[in-house]
């Protein structure tokens, strides 16, 4: 049956057809709205929620621990002793505080009815919204020697809040069990201790002396143990003392910094409370984290722009007044002195405005006078008793603007270069005849018997391939002139089009699918690495509006009664085998490299957007600062670091060929 769309549709549209959903109907009915996705990163976001409000408990200086649990089936439980969601009836509702919560969206003690000065979380959305996406949530409250408790099943309640027993009177709080619903959360309900793990770890770090606890009850089936063993849970602890100062010393922990002590600056300005903590190190990469009320904020916003303003003022007149910068030399601009730089700025303010679709940048204008002012004030103090430092700090900046300037000329000379050549494409390119970059994609390959089998198995409208030869920079350890003096990096940044750092422009991107595509050996994963610190160092944004992806080659080629499978993994390559049978027919053949397969192969296998895989590297919101310390970890100079992560990691590879 086919419908013509162009035809009115005779149905009745009247007051009747306008829906109100009741409760908390329209959270399930449009979860993404409120959580983001139901995918994975939905799911821990219901964990990130109920504890937002445990940490609220403690920016109210009434909660210093939190333990959060994995239970073993999956279920979690986030106890606090802070004062416990109250019980009393709200009067407006007619229904107990702790009901009123868990049941009615937008309510809670974040909306200027004195609960708390600054918060983070949904914005008082976070236990309803939860709530209504679990499968059955219990709330337990301490109080007054009693607790109290009530259950809820896909956010109606099952009964009354009723009281359950007796707690020592001293002892008040919160626990919530909750089991998120497999309805909604049709891809996985399976937490993952390590994404949990680092974003407690982060809460921890931003909330100075508050104790977060997490435990994993699950076992592994096949988990031994030694003779005589008994299992025990897996439980970790994080307390920070020292709150974003030993954030910044976790984050440079890898890197070698150029002064011992972490710089530390704290105050209040016009209602804002501000933190900044930094250190620099002999890398070439700035590192900068910025929150707001303990909300990562990865497009920073005014804040950050308070933090920038001052960092270049006040280094630039010490540097003059203390003749470091010479009074025929220029300022030295904020990129130099940012070189090299971890920080933390961290804002608490009673009303965030954020900015953008995504609310990931802060908005409100007097946070950039307030770290501005508090910062500026006590970094020129600190200078002024840290002369030493100063002098480190300022001696680099002027490296780094001699080695930016030589930058800027090889730049220059490359664009005049490609002016007079017309476009001015890498001549090795193989450029694909569409001109939409939304139908185009690049393999970017390496050696010229990959290419020279790429370019012939391409679809020549929509694919383009530029082969690379050897080993890339390794621009973990170079600066930005030896960048443009490496024919190989420059060859990608013009067939990109973007340009990289401040020349930025995603606008100019001239392949929608940047496709890393390497062998599927060490070697291959190394050049993989190195390409993939190259675009997280200089074009980060490519990766995080996910345009860069890994081709996946098949491991092996399976022949038998003249057909033909390809196996991915050693798993599939047995499940292969298990399927046709193991005998002397098959001829197995094991790839070592692109280059041993032909053009109807490779494009078969690899490049047949129909039937090829691709992984799209991405990078979530909380994972940045884990992000960056893998990179300094794997391509960095300290060869220690490097040896503990891998023999730590080693058990997680397949198909290691050595």
């Amino acid at each position: 049956m086919t419908e013509d769309f162009n035809t009115p549709v005779n149905h009745e549209y009247g007051g009747d057809q306008i829906q109100v959903l009741e409760g908390l109907e329209a959270v399930r009915r449009r979860p993404g709205m409120y959580i983001g996705t139901t995918a994975s990163r939905g799911l821990h976001h219901l964990v990130y929620e109920i504890v937002d409000n445990s940490v609220d408990e403690a920016l109210a200086g009434y909660c210093d621990h939190i333990e959060v649990t994995i239970n073993e089936d999956n279920t979690i439980t986030v106890e606090d002793n802070g004062r416990g969601i109250p019980v009393g009836i709200n009067h407006k509702t007619g229904k107990p505080a702790v009901e009123v919560v868990f049941t009615i969206l937008h309510a809670g003690g974040k909306f200027g009815g004195g609960g708390y000065k600054v918060s983070g979380g949904l914005h008082g959305v976070g236990a309803s919204v939860v709530n209504a996406l679990s499968e059955w949530l219990e709330v337990d409250v301490f109080h007054e020697g009693k607790i109290y408790n009530q259950r809820y099943e896909r956010g109606k309640v099952c009964y009354d809040l009723k009281i359950t027993g007796d707690c020592p009177p001293e002892k008040t709080g919160s626990r919530i069990r909750f089991k998120p619903d497999a309805a909604i959360f049709t891809e996985t309900t399976v937490y993952e201790y390590d994404v949990l793990k680092r974003r407690l770890r982060e809460m921890a770090f931003l909330t100075k002396g508050l104790k977060i606890s997490l435990t994993d009850m699950r076992r592994e089936e096949d988990q031994p143990l030694e003779e005589g063993e008994t299992w025990k849970p897996h439980v970790e602890s994080f307390c920070y003392e020292g709150g974003i100062s030993e954030f910044v010393s976790y984050l440079n922990k890898h890197k070698n910094p150029l002064y011992e002590k972490v710089m530390y600056f704290e105050g209040d300005k016009a209602g804002v409370h501000v933190e900044v903590a930094l250190q620099h190190n002999d890398s070439y990469n700035e590192s900068i984290y910025t929150f707001v009320n303990n909300i990562n904020t990865p497009e920073g916003g005014t804040h950050l722009e308070g933090f920038k303003t001052a960092l270049t003022k006040i280094f630039n007149d010490y540097g003059r007044t203390n003749k470091i910068i010479k009074d025929n030399e220029d300022n030295l601009s904020g990129e130099d002195l940012r070189e090299g730089i971890t920080a933390i700025i961290s804002v608490k303010i009673e009303d965030p405005q954020f900015e953008g679709q995504t609310k990931q940048k802060l908005g409100n204008s007097e946070a950039r006078t307030a770290v501005n002012s508090v910062f500026s004030e006590q970094l020129t103090y600190y200078l002024e008793q840290n002369p030493q430092v100063a002098k480190l700090t300022l001696e680099k900046a002027v490296l780094a603007q001699r080695a930016r300037d030589a930058a800027r000329k090889a730049r220059d000379l490359t664009r005049r270069k490609s002016a007079l050549d017309g476009l001015g494409l890498p001549g090795k390119l193989a450029d694909c005849s569409d001109k939409d970059p939304k139908n185009c994609e690049i393999f970017i390959v390496e050696g010229d018997s990959a290419g020279g089998s790429a370019k012939s198995a391409r679809k020549r409208a929509t694919q383009a391939i530029l082969p690379l030869r050897g080993k890339i920079l390794n621009v973990e350890k170079a600066r930005e002139d030896r960048i443009y003096g490496n024919a190989e990096i420059k060859a990608m940044i013009t067939a990109f089009g973007t340009g990289i750092h401040e020349d930025f422009d995603v606008s100019k991107l001239r392949y929608d699918k940047i496709i890393i595509m390497t062998d599927a050996d060490v070697d291959g994963a190394h050049i993989a690495t190195l390409m993939l610190t190259f675009l997280y160092r200089f074009m980060p944004e490519l990766i995080k509006t996910g345009h860069v992806y890994l081709a996946q080659p098949p491991l092996y080629k399976l022949e038998k009664n003249k057909k033909t499978w390809y196996a991915y993994s050693d798993e599939e390559l047995n499940a292969i085998l298990s399927e046709v049978g193991r005998d002397n027919s098959n001829k197995i053949q094991r790839y070592k490299g692109l280059g041993e397969m032909d053009p109807e192969q490779l494009w078969e296998t690899t490049m047949d957007p129909e039937k090829r895989i691709l992984l799209r590297v991405g990078i979530a919101e909380d994972e940045e600062s884990d992000v960056d310390m893998t990179f300094t970890t794997l391509m960095g100079d300290n060869v220690e670091p490097r040896r503990e992560f891998i023999e730590k990691n080693a058990r997680f590879v397949k198909n290691l060929d050595i």
